[in-house]
């Protein structure tokens, strides 16, 4: 009986917060609109305006390609660094030599300027798709690794002594004890490193790649067609927005669901 009340006062909330996001778009559209129409200047399209180019170029146009294109980049990206800061990070959590010896590595990682890390990855590896997925991730490993590394400090000894009681199999110890304590932590990564990755992918492009919406942006941007650049910033917000509420949130829920 308590679950099912708890079910529905979440069913509730979630429709509030609906609504209310729902208002918040109606809001901002409204205030663009009343900006734009006082502007009345091509160099600020109203909504309506850019809706319509968006239309004609996603039905049209090339935006599908090229939006596809930058979500295999982000996607790849993502993966690379998620797979390797992990990797660092758990290492250097769990072992005090390993956190001493490279977490000047981490420091100087931080603090490289992205943009030199994709000039770097170009020259090194030349204009194709390994560096722009290399330069992408370079620049995430750092920040996934020392949210990782707090994670495994974090992991209640207390757990692993019982887990060394029972004589748990590594794979039962990995799954039943290990992971349930990073994966908070492994979600705020994930969280923090999509929302920097999408940015980067899109420098990337511009700088080096003939493809892609930061290469269409830039076009755009050269020939001071807002209403394309304001069209391809929409679509690529959306599928943000898109993933964010139907991908990650929901796998934050279900992997967390376990916590008080």
């Amino acid at each position: 009986m308590t679950r099912d009340r708890a079910a529905l006062s979440a069913s509730a909330e979630a429709r509030h917060d609906g609504r209310l996001r729902l208002l918040s778009l109606l809001l901002l559209l409204a205030l663009w609109q009343l900006v734009a129409w006082l502007a009345d200047s091509t160099l600020l399209p109203s909504p309506i305006a850019v809706a319509l180019r968006l239309y004609q170029e996603t039905v049209h146009g090339d935006l599908p390609f090229h939006l596809a294109l930058t979500l295999l980049r982000v996607a790849a990206s993502f993966i690379v660094a998620m797979s390797i800061g992990t990797a660092i990070g758990i290492g250097m959590g769990r072992s005090r030599r390993a956190d001493q010896l490279f977490d000047l590595w981490l420091v100087i990682g931080l603090n490289l300027p992205a943009l030199a890390v994709m000039f770097l990855c170009y020259v090194w590896l030349g204009l194709g798709e390994p560096a722009a997925v290399l330069a992408v991730a370079l620049n995430k490993i750092p920040m996934v690794a020392i949210t990782m590394r707090e994670g495994a400090r974090a992991i209640d000894a207390e757990l692993l002594q019982v887990a060394d009681v029972l004589r748990l199999g590594w794979r039962r110890r990995l799954g039943q004890v290990l992971l349930p304590q990073l994966y908070p932590y492994a979600m705020a990564s994930a969280r923090n490193g999509l929302s920097l990755i999408w940015k980067l992918v899109l420098v990337v492009e511009l700088v080096g790649r003939s493809n892609g919406v930061g290469f269409q942006l830039g076009v755009y941007f050269q020939y001071f067609d807002i209403a394309g650049v304001l069209a391809y910033t929409a679509a690529f917000v959306a599928v943000v927005m898109g993933i964010e509420m139907l991908l990650v949130r929901p796998l934050e829920q279900r992997l967390t669901r376990w916590r008080p």
